[in-house]
């Protein structure tokens, strides 16, 4: 009975990957689609233009609150790997405040991050979103499918 209990463990541990012993990734980083190398160039040039948008409004705007040095982190999204839909894409951001407590002279800092969604429609072809955000404005591009721009999402978030 054990021989015959250890078989059926090993025919459905067999079945369960592919062969080669990995396992077919379902989602993956946009950077790494349609391939590692294509995808890469293209989502970075993105998030640099991101990241110079919410600098040039962030001191007029996010900045103007308790955390007034708010920094872009990063930019990602998930995409399905068979066909390029988008599931989901987060920008974060970091901050800080420091202040000096005037009893002890220590330095007392209050530093925080942020994971902000980005307002996606359903499934979002990733070369369509890329292409609308390749514009000198992404911050305030209406996102494909939606009513709403990713300053707008942020607005919710920072």
């Amino acid at each position: 009975m054990n021989r015959f209990l250890a078989s059926v463990a090993l025919v459905l541990a067999a079945a369960s990957f592919p062969a080669g012993g990995t396992t077919a990734e379902t989602f993956i980083d946009a950077r790494s689609y349609p391939t590692p190398a294509a995808g890469r160039e293209r989502f970075l040039a993105l998030e640099t233009r991101l990241v110079r948008g919410f600098d040039e409004v962030c001191g007029d705007t996010f900045c103007e609150g308790e955390y007034h040095n708010l920094q872009s982190l990063r930019f990602r999204c998930s995409v399905n790997a068979a066909d390029g839909g988008v599931e989901e894409c987060v920008w974060t951001f970091t901050g800080s405040t420091a202040q000096v407590d005037g009893s002890s002279g220590r330095i007392i800092v209050d530093a925080r991050s942020w994971a902000c969604p980005v307002p996606l429609a359903a499934r979002t072809p990733l070369p369509i979103l890329l292409q609308a955000l390749e514009q000198d404005d992404p911050l305030h591009v209406r996102l494909p499918g939606t009513t709403t721009n990713l300053y707008e999402g942020l607005t919710g978030c920072l």
